[in-house]
């Protein structure tokens, strides 16, 4: 018994040196939209695969300037499909790599637990001073917001109250600070477990806008890195699925 244990203990320890000897580390470039969520799953990944992922966030836009002058990210994890599709078109990523690991939702929501009813009527109201939402021209969960406004023809009513984000994720932070009553972000911002965790929220409907594609691809300079490789099939895993969707995104 003494002895099928050691070589037990013997064999999973060169099973772990042998993964750890061949692991590999990638750099990730994440929309802000999805730092939450990368948060686990990197975790996870590195847990389930001995790779390690760096995680840096930020808007899309910003990181497709970054990656044209140089920057050394190996993967981009973007907030939609335009700017991976165009890299690829560029000659900056691997077209074959590239994945939709996620749809996107937008929701209408207030750090106040009453201030936002199910069905977005506070909208119509108008009584509210400002209204948050992100660089349409920029950011996809802005244009998201931008159409769902013009559809319900409430647009021009209600633009001078716009506070404007670069992205989405400063766009939230003006809902959370209060410097606006209410705001156009992305739910998994506010959603945790499948439900919206704080304040209150309408869950826009996808039948309002165009699909928040987002898609992620692998740069050129990551097109031999194993982590790299790893992590794109790891992000369509049941694993990474299961957190991507409690946090309120589809497929």
């Amino acid at each position: 018994m003494l002895i099928a244990s050691v070589l037990r203990t013997s064999l999973l320890a060169s099973a772990v040196l042998a993964a750890t000897a061949h692991a590999d580390t990638v750099s990730v470039a994440v929309a802000s939209n999805f730092t939450a969520p990368m948060q686990k799953i990197a975790q996870e990944f590195a847990r389930d695969t001995g790779h390690q992922a760096q995680l840096s966030f930020g808007s899309t836009g910003k990181f497709y300037a970054q990656i044209h002058n140089g920057a050394p990210f190996g993967v981009l994890l973007s907030a939609d499909a335009a700017t991976p599709e165009k890299l690829a078109r560029e000659g900056k990523a691997d077209a074959a790599s590239r994945i939709t690991y996620a749809i996107g939702k937008l929701v209408l929501w207030s750090k106040d637990s009453t201030y936002v009813d199910e069905q977005g009527e506070v909208l119509k109201a108008n009584h509210f001073q400002h209204l948050a939402i992100a660089n349409p021209r920029l950011a996809p969960y802005g244009l998201a917001a931008e159409q769902t406004l013009r559809k319900l023809g409430l647009l021009d009513a209600v633009q001078p109250k716009f506070v404007q984000g670069e992205n989405i994720g400063q766009t939230y932070q003006f809902v959370a600070t209060g410097n606006a009553q209410l705001g156009f972000v992305a739910l998994s911002q506010v959603m945790q477990d499948g439900r919206i965790n704080s304040g209150s929220g309408w869950i826009v409907p996808e039948t309002m806008h165009e699909p928040i594609r987002q898609d992620a691809i692998v740069l050129n300079q990551a097109r031999d890195n194993a982590a790299a490789q790893a992590l794109m099939r790891y992000l369509q895993g049941d694993k990474a699925r299961t957190i991507i969707s409690a946090y309120g995104y589809g497929f």
